[in-house]
């Protein structure tokens, strides 16, 4: 079966690469901001960060933070931030400094901050202003010995950040009141920082860059240690399917995506900056109107998104307005792409979508379609380069062509393990394979079709039902946004399938949705409840929270 996966690497796209070619992130970022010193690194809210000037204001973060608060090489250090200029000069000034890169989700509960900041053991933490109240209700029972605040318009130019940072405090009242007496302002660092020296740092292969932390859908948010190995291979991986289109220092990438979810990081953060790129940050991409309206003012090349977020933007007006002739390619992932959604989005944009496949565990991609890909095929294409795949039943049997079974990884980007968690890590790692915990199976060109969950999988009857099937089936009514199936017990069949949907004109017609499904699912597979939604709980990718809507029906 492992000879199928070359059938469909297209010309120029080698079976292995040299995932060694740098040392660590660092060899990436100084070779970048010397030879594109000139480039827009960063764009945001119209502020334009350029490469030379990433490269001094990292460095006068990472010497603050080395000389100023004293943090030593391997302390965490905890970035709780959106999508602003910030985080860019955060994340590699943190680096630079030695540190390991503790990324927040910044709509985390309290009890969700103090877990994560008391796993990690971090001992210093960036936090925008917006959220800083959650952090006051938690810090005096953490590690946490240094705390920087920032406000959302800190690094705009000029007289626009002293009017989006007084509009977000005085006029919308976004702020919350919060006390911590003892931080220090993220200007003033960068300030104090200028005056010091930094102490070059060049960290191993194998030195730890970042505990990115699960989203916690299937338990307690455990860290994945991603070492400077992992993270640069799989950039070096993600580059290597897509060489052909890329050309270095004309690229744009829409980055909606939060930067602390490993797979913008990886990708767009990391990954355009290697060439040249030019990341375009949206803080805030619930806004569809003031999003499409942001990207419509500059020639952008590729976009990155999920299934809901592609979803939101076509039924924004605005959107439609838009000039795709510079759009080459649209990265799919995190969710399952529906074929209704990828084929309306290909459409409009002119362009292929390219749905991939990772998690967290492998830095994160697996496998991508090929670029040469004509039209969406509802894969998650082929693996990466250096990357093994096989698919196991719960025997640990490998299956052949078209069974579906569990799937397995190994590659250089597979994490070291969960920190501190070794028990967990030997249930998920075994012989540098990763379970995956997603039933797939392959076709007899080699690629891969994620079926589902297998947490996920509902038992009707005896039969398993996969809610990304009925999901992908009701889709396909013009009147559904967003669907979710999950099971919720019946005494008769053990369990039934129960939709949640949300619809563009806020009704529900449950005649209709059922004759759509009796059309293309057997009897056992329909849907027996229906709830309507103003929306679905997510994470902060957009991926819906399956977990949480079955929580939700007990």
């Amino acid at each position: 079966m492992e000879k199928v996966w070359l059938k469909h690497y297209p010309e120029g796209v080698p079976e292995q690469i040299d995932v060694s070619k740098y040392e660590n992130v660092l060899e990436i970022f100084e070779r970048s901001v010397s030879q594109y010193a000139e480039n827009n690194a960063y764009i945001s809210m119209h502020t334009r960060m350029t490469y030379a000037e990433l490269d001094r204001k990292t460095r006068d973060f990472a010497a603050f933070l080395q000389h100023d608060l004293g943090m030593k090489r391997g302390e965490r250090f905890a970035i709780m931030l959106p999508n602003v200029l910030q985080y860019p000069v955060a994340v590699f000034g943190a680096i630079r400094a030695g540190l390991v890169v503790v990324n927040v989700n910044p709509l985390y509960t309290p009890k969700e901050l103090k877990h994560q900041l008391n796993d990690s053991e971090a001992t210093g933490i960036l936090v925008v202003e917006n959220f800083a109240s959650v952090l006051s209700k938690v810090i005096d029972d953490t590690s946490v010995n240094h705390v920087i605040t920032t406000q959302i318009g800190d690094l705009l130019d000029g007289m626009k950040s002293v009017l989006i940072n007084t509009m977000i405090k005085r006029v919308k009242k976004m702020v919350p009141e919060f006390s911590l007496p003892h931080a220090i302002k993220f200007n003033a660092a960068l300030k104090r920082g200028k005056k010091l020296p930094l102490n070059t740092v060049s960290p191993q292969a194998s030195d730890l860059l970042m505990l990115q932390y699960t989203g916690g859908t299937t338990g307690v948010a455990k860290g994945a240690m991603l070492s400077h190995r992992n993270v640069v291979a799989n950039m070096l991986q993600q580059i290597a399917m897509v060489e052909p289109f890329i050309e270095k220092g004309n690229e744009m990438i829409v980055t909606a995506l939060p930067l602390y979810h490993i797979f913008a990081f990886s990708c767009n953060c990391l990954g355009f900056m290697a060439k040249g790129g030019t990341n375009l940050l949206i803080a805030n991409p619930r806004d569809p109107k003031l999003f499409a309206k942001t990207i419509s003012k500059y020639p952008v090349t590729f976009f990155a998104g999920v299934n809901t977020l592609f979803v939101s933007l076509m039924e924004e007006p605005e959107f439609h307005k838009i000039d795709f002739s510079t759009w080459k390619l649209t990265f799919a992932g995190g969710m399952a792409t529906q074929r209704p959604v990828a084929e309306r989005w290909q459409k409009m944009t002119n362009g292929p979508l390219l749905e991939g496949y990772g998690l967290t565990e492998c830095s994160p991609a697996v496998s991508t379609n090929p670029f040469n890909i004509k039209s969406f095929n509802g894969s998650i294409g082929v693996p990466m380069c250096n990357t093994e795949v096989k698919i196991l039943d719960e025997d640990g049997n490998e299956l052949g062509v078209g069974e579906p079974g569990e799937m397995w990884v190994r590659g250089p980007q597979v994490m070291e393990g969960y920190y501190n968690r070794a028990e967990a890590t030997n249930e998920v790692i075994k012989d540098g394979w990763l379970a995956t915990g997603d039933v797939a199976k392959v076709d007899d060109d080699g690629f891969i079709y994620i079926v589902d969950r297998k947490k996920d999988m509902i038992l009707v009857s005896g039969f398993n039902v996969f809610p990304n099937e009925i999901e992908e089936v009701v889709a396909m009514i013009d009147s559904v946004l967003e669907v979710a199936a999950i099971g919720v017990p019946c005494e008769k069949m053990g369990e039934k399938v129960k939709l949640f949907l949300v619809t563009n004109d806020g009704k529900l017609d449950r005649d209709e949705v059922m004759d759509h499904c009796r059309k293309h699912l057997t009897a056992y597979k329909l849907p027996r409840e229906f709830e309507l939604r103003d929306e679905l709980p997510k994470t902060p990718v957009g991926k819906i929270l399956r977990k949480e809507l079955r929580v939700q029906s007990t």
